[in-house]
């Protein structure tokens, strides 16, 4: 197989009665059926046509039947890691996984004791932050400051709470606030947590979609020492857009926590694969990529004309531009003030009813985003330039 023709991301797909849960769950989510959808994190671009080549190949085959993870799934793993992040591993410390998020789960479960503390840094992807507290662990938050220029980490706080913890669960690049860490970043996290004995869980699934001249570091590539400390996260779905067939993996270089998780996964009932979720992952990383430079080409191309639009509006949001991810980061928090918004229930009210919009909510991502709205830029242009207009018309109306 080649590598197909690169996608037309100046155009969408109408993904509405799709059963997809960004549009089809609008009406749920937000009350009514006509917002501009600008939430759920997945695009409105379609997947790689070598992805979807291979999955149309792979259904003419008239049998679905339990499916096993063959050898290229995981030497596609790991040329993908060599190639795109330097990250050079032995594929027998890939596991097969059915998701991120349920694998954090299981792991929370599997590492640490009803009462142990789990530090987290806020404002974060919400699973990560409610996890803790659905498993009846401690949260601890290591609350990230907000700067003009992005966000940066209390290493006071940090230190504090890692010796208070048995797990530190890392989102990087981070979600919602598009940090790309820094390489002394990662360094010093990873040593506190050795030296405090604490477990380090990585979420890496945004790594693919990093803004120039970042580059994400995968942590556990730092050492030999690191890499026993830590267990990463990552999958396809975010970078080609293909969530929904449900495919991840972990890099465990640590034999004795891979065969832990592995056994924990195989009990719990989750070792099969899904025959189309192994397939479209080995279809993305061994073609994918110029499919993956095209998208960067356009979301960059979304990233600055929103920032430019705030930038020059004056409207009372300011965003700070995101190293990673097609989410950006909305403070809203003098528009609150202006507008008398007395908390975020109103201003998430005020995007829906009067600017027609649907973003994810800050408050959801901890305590840390009162006053934040998230944006979802995973759009062609037109979408964004008429959301961008709804918004304006409704601020300056009110």
């Amino acid at each position: 197989m080649t590598e197909a023709p690169e996608s037309d991301f100046s155009h969408g797909v109408d993904r509405a009665n799709s059963d997809c849960v960004k549009y089809d769950a609008r009406a749920d989510r937000f009350g009514r059926e006509d917002v501009i959808p600008l939430w759920v994190a997945d695009m409105d671009f379609a997947a790689p046509a070598a992805i979807l080549n291979a999955l149309k190949a792979r259904a003419e085959h008239p049998v679905y039947g339990y499916t096993i993870y063959p050898p290229d799934f995981y030497s596609a793993i790991q040329g993908w890691l060599a190639t795109r992040h330097g990250w050079n591993i032995d594929t027998k410390s890939i596991l097969p996984l059915p998701g991120v998020v349920p694998t954090l789960s299981l792991l929370v479960h599997l590492f640490s004791q009803p009462g142990d503390g789990v530090l987290v840094q806020t404002p974060v992807y919400p699973p990560i932050h409610q996890m803790p507290v659905s498993h009846h662990r401690r949260l601890l938050e290591n609350t990230l400051r907000w700067t003009p220029e992005g966000y940066e980490i209390d290493w006071d706080d940090f230190t504090t709470k890692a010796q208070q913890a048995r797990l530190f669960i890392l989102c990087s690049p981070h979600n919602p606030v598009g940090r790309v860490w820094r390489r002394d970043e990662l360094a010093r996290m990873a040593e506190i947590c050795i030296d405090a004995g604490v477990l380090i869980l990585v979420d890496e699934i945004h790594a693919d979609l990093v803004y120039e001249p970042n580059r994400h570091i995968p942590i556990a590539s730092l050492s030999p020492e690191i890499a026993a400390n830590c267990i990463t996260l990552n999958a396809p779905s975010k970078t080609f857009n293909i969530a929904g067939l449900n495919t991840a993996f972990a890099v465990i270089e640590n034999h004795e926590l891979r065969w832990q998780v592995q056994e924990s996964v195989i009990n719990a009932g989750l070792g099969s694969g899904n025959v189309f979720g192994i397939t479209a992952l080995i279809a993305a990383y061994q073609f994918g990529s110029d499919w993956l430079t095209g998208l960067m080409r356009q979301l960059k191309e979304n990233r600055d004309r929103v920032c430019r639009f705030f930038a020059a509006e004056d409207l009372g949001i300011d965003v700070t531009s995101p190293e990673a991810t097609f989410l950006l980061w909305l403070d809203c928090r003098k528009l609150m003030q202006e507008l008398k918004l007395n908390d975020d229930a109103a201003l998430s009210t005020f995007f829906v009813e009067q600017a027609g919009l649907g973003l994810n909510p800050g408050i959801s991502f901890g305590q840390a985003g009162s006053g934040f709205m998230r944006l979802n830029i995973g759009c062609p242009a037109n979408t964004l330039t008429r959301s961008l207009h709804q918004l304006r018309t409704a601020i300056l109306s009110a």
